[in-house]
């Protein structure tokens, strides 16, 4: 058995959806969902909103039903009864409205947040006699996971894949993959320390296409969702050939600390929406843990897992050498708590690093203290390299086509790739929580970093400056960079040559 090779099953839940016009039945995906957990015998996470707490069959239905290796968790979207019963005017369109500055935390005041959370923890507590080991949403902020932590004991916690602007909410930058813990100042983003981060590990969502995902596209309510939700069929968890795929490539070796995927899907969808998919991924998921490849664990456990084994968040990778697409595209996602870097073989077959970017503590999100009074809201983390919203720019590696020769463990926190040029030659590339190292087979060689400058000043946006042989940025008023620890950084024109001293060249952020 992988004992770090995680997957939750997550349904959450909800009895409000005023989203659809004809009547929609929310009790036959959660009916479904059991019998399938109980046929394949899945431990299962079942997070409820507010309202399924306290309205519809849901809460009786668990108590009947429920294996002892399943968890009920609470699934924090903010609703009229929550809000109303904490003494709160409620703003909303409908009993639950999706926008951001109504259902969800950041809508209401860091006091708000507490009251709301104390509604919801007592009546979970009056219902199941025990509060609540595991918490979802799509987004929340830092004041209220501390909040839950400091008097309620929350174990673990889990928010949405990044994604840009999808329903509304943009998580755009993180740590892309597993768990972390949050920053006392930003839900969104790893601390660095012990001090400064809230203990409770929060782990990513809905299992992101790990090649295709990231530069998905964006429609008019935001990025295609290519991921393990079976509700959309025949793209990601709707297509039985991409779930096969995902689950080889996702818990490939070497992971680091951890390989992690969520699976399941929320009632709203409906059962009809997801009854193609979702028995063909349980039987997939049974039959890994069988094999011993996987360890299937409620949230809660994975929780205490996480916290039982590191003390500060690990360094973890996604390595995805085959493509579904038959493209010829490969990849290497590496985070740590300092910052994540995404290695990608282009179609035409040459490297590139198409993601770099910065995590800082101090970085404070925008909804710590203050309140979100827009429908859509924005967590992004310090870019350094942005390859799907600065488009097109990127470092591309010298020596024309190659694959991935090789991708090793050095150390607990260092991961080592080989590329292999289609020459035959081999450039050494070490990812180490703060600096980037290559070694190449020949003196003098560079990365070329084409900058699309004005996407870097819309987009995100971001000013970027050379000055001193260092690239630096400011955003939203934090000043950040890297510079070449090894090697110098040569401006060329409105781009840069990151040239190597001899053949080692070492990029360090600051």
């Amino acid at each position: 058995m992988k004992h770090s090779n995680f997957v939750n099953i997550v349904n959450f839940i909800r009895a409000l959806e005023p989203r659809y016009h004809e009547q929609r039945d929310l009790f036959e995906p959660v009916r479904e969902q059991m019998a399938l957990a109980k046929e394949f015998n899945l431990p299962t996470t079942w997070l409820l909103q507010y309202d399924a707490l306290t309205t519809g069959p849901f809460v009786d239905f668990l108590k009947n039903e429920m294996p002892e290796s399943h968890e009920i968790g609470i699934w924090f979207e903010v609703v009229q009864p929550n809000v109303e019963a904490a003494g709160i005017p409620w703003r909303g369109r409908w009993a639950w409205d999706w926008h951001t500055d109504v259902g969800f935390s950041v809508g209401y005041s860091p006091e708000e947040r507490e009251r709301i959370a104390d509604v919801f923890v007592e009546r979970f507590r009056e219902t199941f006699g025990r509060r609540p080991a595991s918490m979802g949403s799509w987004l929340f902020d830092a004041h209220l996971l501390a909040y839950l932590y400091r008097r309620y004991r929350l174990e673990a916690a889990c928010n949405c894949k990044d994604q840009y602007g999808t329903d509304g909410y943009t998580l755009w930058g993180g740590y892309w993959a597993n768990g972390y813990y949050p920053s006392i100042q930003n839900a969104y983003l790893p601390a660095q320390h012990p001090e400064s981060q809230i203990p409770v590990p929060v782990f990513r969502m809905l299992g992101s296409d790990p090649l295709y995902q990231y530069s998905a596209g964006i429609a008019g309510n935001g990025q295609q969702v290519i991921t393990l939700e079976p509700a959309f069929e025949g793209l990601g968890g709707g297509s039985r050939e991409w779930v096969d795929w995902f689950f080889r490539e996702n818990y490939r070796h070497p992971h680091l600390a951890m390989a992690y995927a969520q699976a399941g899907q929320e009632n709203s969808f409906g059962w009809d929406r997801m009854k193609k998919g979702l028995p063909g991924q349980y039987r997939e998921i049974a039959r890994l843990r069988d094999a011993g490849t996987i360890r299937i664990a409620t949230l809660g456990e994975t929780g205490r897992w996480f916290r039982s084994h590191f003390p500060v968040t690990p360094a973890s990778a996604v390595v995805t050498l085959d493509d579904w697409q038959q493209a010829g595209h490969a990849g290497v996602w590496y985070l740590s708590r300092f910052g994540r870097v995404n290695l990608f073989r282009e179609t035409d077959g040459t490297l590139t690093v198409r993601d770099w970017q910065l995590f800082r503590e101090d970085y404070a999100e925008p909804y710590l203290r203050d309140v979100c009074h827009s429908g859509a809201c924005v967590y992004d983390a310090l870019p350094l390299l942005d390859g799907m919203l600065w488009h097109p720019s990127s470092f591309r590696f010298p020596g024309g086509p190659g694959e991935v020769a090789d991708v090793l463990e050095e150390s607990p926190e260092i991961l080592r790739i080989v590329w292999k040029r289609k020459t035959g030659e081999h450039v050494v590339i070490r990812l180490t929580p703060e600096t980037m190292a290559m070694e190449f087979p020949r003196d003098g060689e560079a990365l070329f970093y084409q900058c699309n400058r004005q996407a870097v000043e819309l987009r995100t946006p971001t000013a970027l400056f050379f000055r001193n042989g260092q690239i630096r940025y400011r955003h939203k008023g934090y000043d950040y960079g890297f510079g070449a620890e090894v090697g110098r950084i040569v401006p060329d024109g409105d781009d840069f040559r990151l040239e190597a001293d001899g053949r080692h060249l070492v990029l360090r952020s600051f």
